[in-house]
């Protein structure tokens, strides 16, 4: 992902968030009941999902793994995908949903 793209500025910016969380910080709650993990997963899913529509495949699930600390990880790699795939606009929309989400894990 390129150093101006606001996609790659937000998973940089998310990722420096959270990769130093504990498990016990993963599985707390940012206040809508669902964990920050699942939380972020959820945002995976969705970025993987877009991916998939840019490159003209089919959408797959993203495997949960059992250890909440390699979701910066896996939010890195599809979106990697995506920056690579995706036009402008949808790499913008991600780059929303990530903020998003870094706002509501403050």
């Amino acid at each position: 992902m390129p150093g101006d793209d606001p996609l790659g500025a937000a998973v940089r910016k998310l990722v420096g968030q959270v990769s130093h969380w504990t498990p016990s910080r993963w599985a707390a709650s940012s206040g809508g009941g669902a964990s920050r993990a699942a939380l972020m997963h959820d945002l995976v899913q969705w970025l993987a999902d877009r991916g998939a529509v840019a490159e003209g495949r089919p959408a797959r699930p993203v495997p949960r793994l059992d250890n909440d600390l390699a979701l910066p990880d896996q939010l890195q790699v599809v979106a990697a995908d995506l920056g690579r795939f995706a036009p402008p606009e949808a790499r913008q929309e991600a780059a929303e949903h990530i903020n998003a989400l870094r706002g509501a894990f403050s």
